[in-house]
């Protein structure tokens, strides 16, 4: 096996001050484009790492098998193209044809089963025991994921005015892989005490249910499981998880059943601290519509979930509460996705619509406790 160094495959995406943002909340907010990725999300990082270590481990003839909601199967089917690789790719049954179309161009074949990302993970891992030269590229869970994804931290670190350390990192969580690559990356760069904000979404929100059944940020009794959520013990890391029984947001690239447990506890763990936050579906049908006016780029519920408290000045008060003698610093991971469409933007307008006459305040959860956020 070479020792050589890899040449990482990945963009050095942009790290922008966002004027508008900034201007609203009353803070510095700088925003990471990993939207501008080859596959359009942040999961080409770990992935194509993933897929180099493989090629490795296994020659250059192994078969890459990834199970996925779509991104990490993009992001496989982008690196197995420019690698010279065999690529499968198992989804869950009713993709869109846009993404079907994008696998079919980057020389990928998709096999449809099951009604779920495990469902479609379990067939994978069949496929794989089944040919010796296949190799099974996590979506998530390896730490060779983090460290690839641990590359945005290390590329902000750099491209922040000198001697600027944020006062929080904002991203979203699905089944933890950025998360995790967040906190490698930020104990490497020396920001082990800055603090991270996670955000889901109400419906998929396995990582929020987990760390609430472990002692850590949460209050010191656990909180009682939910319906439809079964506890599992993971030994290898003494970590207990929750298992999703269904998922009901629209945000579909959250769309784990479980989080990774060696993320759960990185996060439990960690020096300064993991803010874990559930806003609804339509606050983040909310921020993607304003992202897009003020940025003029679209992204992905997932994706604007991380986005939700920057256009709710009241909720970012509470997360990253105001300094007395500085401004704010704070970075947003726009993470970017690929399922979203102008089509989309229509139908948002059409529910908030409804929303609006419905309630005058977002359902937000943070570490146990829950909020009533006026909307702005």
């Amino acid at each position: 096996m070479s020792s050589e160094p890899l040449k990482s495959l990945w963009l050095e995406t942009p790290l922008i001050y966002s004027k508008h943002i900034s201007a609203f909340l009353g803070a510095n907010v700088y925003l990471k484009l990993d939207l501008l990725q080859p596959s359009y999300s942040f999961k080409y990082r770990g992935i194509s790492r993933f897929i180099q270590l493989a090629i490795r481990t296994h020659g250059p003839s192994v078969h890459c098998i990834v199970a996925s909601g779509g991104n990490a199967g993009l992001a496989a089917a982008c690196a197995a193209k420019v690698l010279g690789l065999k690529c499968t790719v198992y989804l869950p049954a009713g993709a869109i044809p846009a993404i079907l179309a994008f696998f079919a161009q980057e020389g990928a074949e998709v096999r449809e089963v099951g009604k779920c990302y495990q469902e479609a993970l379990a067939a994978a891992q069949d496929a794989v025991a089944a040919e010796e030269n296949a190799v099974l590229v996590p979506a998530y869970e390896d730490p060779v994921i983090w460290d690839g994804h641990a590359s945005v931290i290390e590329e902000t670190a750099r491209q922040l005015p000198q001697g600027v350390k944020p006062d929080a990192v904002v991203c979203c969580v699905g089944g933890g892989g950025l998360l995790g690559g967040i906190i490698v990356g930020c104990k490497s760069v020396g920001w082990d005490d800055v603090p991270i904000v996670g955000m889901e979404t109400h419906g998929s929100n396995c990582f929020y249910q987990s760390i609430s059944l472990n002692p850590g940020p949460f209050p010191s009794s656990p909180l009682p499981p939910r319906e439809g959520v079964e506890i599992v013990h993971d030994s290898k890391y003494n970590v207990d998880v929750a298992k999703l029984s269904k998922l009901t947001s629209r945000a579909s690239s959250l769309g784990a059943s479980w989080p990774s447990p060696g993320v759960v506890k990185l996060a439990l763990e960690r020096k300064g601290g993991i803010k874990s936050v559930c806003v609804s579906d339509e606050m983040a049908m909310q921020t993607t519509l304003k992202f897009a006016n003020d940025h003029k780029l679209l992204v992905e519920l997932a994706c604007a979930a991380t986005l939700a408290s920057a256009y709710n000045p009241s909720l970012f008060d509470k997360l990253v509460p105001p300094k007395t003698d500085t401004e704010r610093t704070v970075v947003f991971i726009v993470c970017g996705g690929f399922k979203i469409f102008l089509e989309d933007l229509a139908e948002y307008r059409t529910i908030l619509d409804a929303e609006e006459r419905a309630r005058s305040e977002w359902e937000v959860w943070c570490n146990g406790e829950n909020w009533n956020v006026a909307k702005d």
